[in-house]
């Protein structure tokens, strides 16, 4: 094992104290003291610098049946996170490289280094691989490009569109010669930021009226891609708005993730039979097999500042349920990310 430098002997991390019922409260959660435990053959032990919050993460709180499994109560939770190697007993990874892992929701991680993927901070901010050139943003590439099925001139509609994915799915539509993006935001503030500095054909804040308005006068002439991250009323409205063959990626729901109560579906789903029309969900781990394409396609566009991106940085791993909190209210404008 390399030579470390002194490390504190205990690390702050966030466990799960019992499941949520509806919104998650502070007592469901402790921030606790936890042994930092040194790495064992191929293991590395990584001091995160940042972490992220992510919406599916209220999923995961529950014990209900789903595509990955729940947190663990009175165990820490996970995330993606990025960090610096200050550890190692694994070949290929030593003291210094920065690798991006799945061990967030804490101050220090002890992995296994076939989990964890070196990346490299000159290249770009060491944020960014856990927004607009990690997981968010593969989910929006590979959404919009492989089950959105967009091709050029396809008009495409976009909900939570201010957001980490959705703020890149219309960008990158508008790069590969979107006819029409039209996004939906929760503030006159961010339906602003998508028209003027995400170059968004036209916008709208949903709490202004019925979501259907504002999206048939945004649209007179329909859409053929719908990037779904709210459900309920955006996607009746979507299906309704849909043309001939139309696709709708489902990539998250937040508008239902704190129900307590079953969420009635889109009214008008006859649309789906009488306009041919495909919806799909994306998960990004269908999709990473798209990795190298989408780093250098969109690592090439951040660089020559064609793609633009915005993080909302909160300080400090105290600060990490008010974050996570705080994607699942819309306080976050791009990616939500906790630096350490």
């Amino acid at each position: 094992m390399s030579d470390t430098p002194a490390l504190p002997a205990t690390s702050r991390e966030w466990h799960l104290l019992s499941r949520p019922v509806g919104w998650p409260k502070d007592e469901d959660f402790a921030l606790v003291e936890a042994e930092i435990r040194q790495p064992g053959a191929g293991e590395v032990l990584v001091r995160n610098t940042y972490l992220s919050v992510d919406p599916y993460m209220r999923g995961r709180m529950s014990d209900a049946k789903s595509y990955v499994a729940p947190f663990e109560l009175g165990k820490v939770m996970q995330g993606g996170a990025v960090g610096e190697v200050v550890a190692s007993a694994a070949e290929g990874i030593a003291v210094g490289d920065h690798v991006l892992h799945f061990g967030g929701w804490r101050e220090y991680a002890t992995i296994d280094a076939k989990q964890a993927v070196k990346v490299d901070p000159d290249a770009a901010p060491l944020s960014t691989y856990l927004g607009v050139l990690g997981m968010t943003g593969l989910t929006a590439y590979a959404g919009l490009l492989r089950v959105g099925a967009f091709k050029e001139g396809d008009a495409v509609f976009v909900s939570g569109a201010a957001g980490a994915v959705g703020s890149q799915v219309g960008q990158i539509a508008k790069l590969k010669g979107a006819s029409r993006v039209i996004g939906s935001a929760g503030s006159d503030d961010k339906v602003k930021l998508l028209v003027e500095e995400y170059g968004f054909d036209a916008a709208f804040n949903y709490k202004d009226g019925p979501v259907w308005e504002q999206l048939k006068a945004a649209a007179p002439e329909g859409i053929d891609v719908y990037f779904d991250n709210v459900g309920g009323e955006h996607l009746e409205a979507a299906i309704g708005a849909l043309n001939l063959r139309g696709r709708a990626v489902i990539c998250g729901m937040i508008s239902q993730y704190n129900s307590t109560e079953p969420t009635p579906g889109p009214r008008n789903m006859v649309k789906i039979l009488q306009n041919r029309l495909r919806v799909e969900g994306v998960l990004v781990g269908d999709h990473y097999d798209f990795q190298p394409q989408f780093v250098q396609e969109v690592g090439a566009w951040v660089r020559s500042g064609e793609l633009k991106y915005r993080e909302t940085v909160v300080e400090g791993i105290e600060n990490n349920l008010e974050a996570f909190l705080g994607v699942l209210r819309g306080d976050n404008t791009g990616k939500m990310i906790v630096k350490l």
